[in-house]
């Protein structure tokens, strides 16, 4: 039953042992359902794995991430249903993740497809044989948000926020720290009670909490910056435009791996598809310009602002970061202040007129 655990690198046994001293048996057996390894086909980086313009250091798979929040659940809760809705909150993410928040629209929030959790779960007579055996109910597993600790509002410190920036630093958008700085990060973190009842993470050091902002801050550019919201949209409109031509069908974005949907893609042929996709996996950066490039795959969008402005134990109790620290709220503002003012395009496009530019025609 540990068969999934085995094929971690040793880099993320190490993580995981960081987020969880002791790994809960009770999660190898939903880990190993066919719903949840359906996870492990999808990376976090929403496509941009894929292409050239992201040096990504680290492969880290939906699953990955889904198991991670379980533990930092766990680790400060102890609470078995809780850990299990850490562990189900992304089972309804299709292939290259949020890219369908921007085939539906939802570039801003990137929470359109959450209302599939609870049909998913239903769906998987494994986890449903699971769940009974364990007398446990659907709707006390399948909303995490029900839980302070694994998900609340922004700009608070949860179980996810805390652990897909670890993560997302330790490699998987860029390398920001090391095993031994995420262990001093972590084990900072406490769990206080707020004055109206409700749990928060909060950090016990000022100067741990300011490097973690630090990090956070830097992480957070990165997620709307023009190349990887050009990305992600290319990659949704592919999907549409392939949908449309009856190619591929939402279904597959949840059951075909990223592999499989990438190989359709580069055997489309139909308005240059696999030539334009071609194009951004070989590009090494994009252009911006004040108005619309006619004749362009151009795109003006926003994305959802991620920050975190977490607790801090002061001698006066607990506060905002923001509200003790000039260094962290300069850090927290410069996310807030993040601007999306400008059109975003490569020397492609895949309507009627279609063209793809070689790089002697000076496309790079």
């Amino acid at each position: 039953m540990k068969k999934y655990l085995e094929t971690l690198n040793p880099l993320l046994k190490k993580y995981y042992e960081i987020l969880s001293e002791d790994f809960p048996e009770f999660l190898l057996e939903y880990i190993e359902t066919p719903r949840m390894q359906k996870q492990d086909r999808i990376s976090c980086s929403c496509g941009t794995y894929y292409s050239k313009m992201f040096h990504i250091d680290l492969w880290y798979s939906s699953l990955q991430h889904s198991i991670a929040v379980a533990l930092v659940i766990w680790h400060f809760t102890h609470d078995k249903k809780q850990t299990l809705s850490g562990l189900f909150h992304d089972i309804s993410t299709p292939a290259f993740k949020h890219c369908i928040d921007f085939m539906n629209n939802d570039h801003e929030n990137q929470e359109s497809t959450e209302d599939l959790t609870r049909k998913m779960i239903l769906e998987s007579k494994e986890i449903m044989s699971l769940l009974n055996r364990d007398k446990i109910k659907i709707d006390e597993v399948y909303d995490y948000h029900i839980y302070p600790i694994a998900d609340n509002n922004t700009p608070m410190l949860s179980a996810d926020r805390l652990e897909y920036t670890l993560s997302n630093g330790l490699g998987q958008i860029k390398k920001l720290w090391d095993l031994d700085e995420i262990q001093k990060i972590y084990s900072n973190i406490v769990i206080v009670k707020k004055e109206d009842g409700t749990p928060e993470m909060c950090f016990k050091d000022l100067e741990i909490a300011e490097r973690f902002v630090e990090g956070m801050s830097e992480l957070s550019i990165l997620y709307m910056d023009d190349k990887r919201r050009f990305g992600m949209q290319l990659l949704a409109d592919i999907m549409k435009r392939m949908s449309n031509l009856g190619i591929i069908s939402i279904e597959d974005l949840y059951e075909l791996s990223e592999e499989e949907i990438i190989n359709k893609i580069r055997k489309c042929k139909e308005y240059n598809i696999s030539e334009c996709f071609k194009a951004w996996q070989e590009g090494l950066d994009v252009k911006t310009s004040d108005k619309e490039i006619p004749d362009k795959y151009c795109v003006y969008i926003k994305s959802k602002k991620r920050y975190i402005d977490p607790l801090v134990k002061t001698e006066n109790g607990i506060a905002r970061i923001s509200e003790i620290s000039e260094k962290a709220k300069k850090c927290i503002n410069k996310c807030l202040n993040y601007t999306f003012d400008r059109y975003v395009y490569m020397d492609f496009d895949f309507d009627d007129r279609s063209r793809v530019l070689s790089k002697k025609e000076g496309m790079f």
